[in-house]
């Protein structure tokens, strides 16, 4: 009995040593399988941290392929501008060993430089001036063309006038026209002298005063009587008459005596006499010589306002 409860406390004894050993296995497994799985996700973390490096590897070679083709040409580049640098360095050590007569040159160019700025200024200067005269001088071209063009339609209404107020007369005995912006009315001898004589006929007198009607009350105008003759030399012995200038310019006063005293203001007429010399043909026939000897009596406008513009 002592053997067998000897052997159960051996036995019990080394199945508690069994328990425990076992239990201590256990706790080993079960740590070991802790281990083993922490080392599964490392390894799982270290295949995706592999396959990210592949990736990155791949794409680094790719980029490494690249820069090395853009150094390549980098490098090609470079080459090119140290060569261009060395050709702009040899330029620049020929230019500093010029420079002496460069800057001579600037000197010089700056020198014409502001001379020219000063031409340039006084001919910007010069041409304002000129603008100013070319506007001033077209302002006065146009006051000038409207007094010209007022004067030749006054002239033109004067002359519809005149030849109205003489219309009761032979056309061989006067005649009336427009030249130069001038009304030219041309008497006969006939119509207003008998031959030699410097007093008017009654004929005559009527048509002047006709005419003195149609002129009296223009202001503007003036007008010149000019006597004319023929060639032939004045007969007999007259005190106040010694060649055909006497006749032609006693024959004018005569016709200004006779328009004053109708009407026309004595300052706007002048006597002239000019006796053969302004013939307007020949006198080699009897009717040539009928024809250079008359009367004309030239209306004009008065100037003085074209003067005045023209003063200006």
């Amino acid at each position: 009995m002592k053997n067998l409860g000897f052997l159960l406390l051996i036995f019990f004894a080394s199945g508690c040593v069994m328990q425990k050993k076992y239990d201590e296995l256990l706790a080993e497994k079960l740590k070991l399988e802790s281990k083993l799985q922490e080392c599964d996700d490392k390894l799982l973390t270290t295949y995706s941290s592999r396959d990210s490096l592949q990736s990155i590897t791949t794409q680094l070679n790719k980029d490494t392929a690249r820069l090395g083709k853009n150094i390549r040409s980098t490098s090609k580049l470079l080459n090119e501008l140290r060569s261009e640098h060395e050709q702009l360095n040899t330029h620049y050590n020929n230019l500093l060993n010029n420079s002496g007569k460069l800057s001579s040159d600037l000197a010089e160019q700056q020198k014409s430089l502001l001379v020219i700025k000063d031409n340039l200024e006084k001919t910007r200067k010069l041409n304002e001036q000129l603008n100013a005269d070319l506007e001033k001088r077209e302002k006065k071209v146009l006051e000038l063309e409207e007094i010209i063009a007022k004067e030749a339609r006054a002239a033109r209404s004067l002359k519809d006038k005149i030849t109205n107020a003489l219309l009761n007369f032979k056309g061989s005995d006067l005649t009336i026209e427009m030249k130069n912006g001038k009304v030219y009315v041309s008497l006969a001898e006939k119509l207003l002298f008998k031959s030699g004589s410097i007093v008017v006929d009654s004929k005559g007198v009527t048509a002047l005063q006709q005419l003195a009607k149609a002129i009296k009350n223009q202001n503007n105008i003036e007008i010149m009587v000019e006597g004319h003759t023929d060639n032939v030399p004045i007969s007999g012995n007259q005190k106040y008459l010694q060649d055909n200038w006497d006749l032609s310019v006693l024959r004018a006063t005569s016709i200004v005596r006779i328009l004053t005293k109708s009407g026309v203001t004595q300052n706007q007429v002048v006597a002239a006499g000019k006796g053969e010399f302004s013939p307007i043909t020949n006198n080699e026939t009897t009717e040539d010589k009928q024809k250079n000897r008359r009367t004309e009596i030239i209306i004009a406008p008065n100037l003085d306002q074209l003067f005045s513009i023209l003063n200006k």
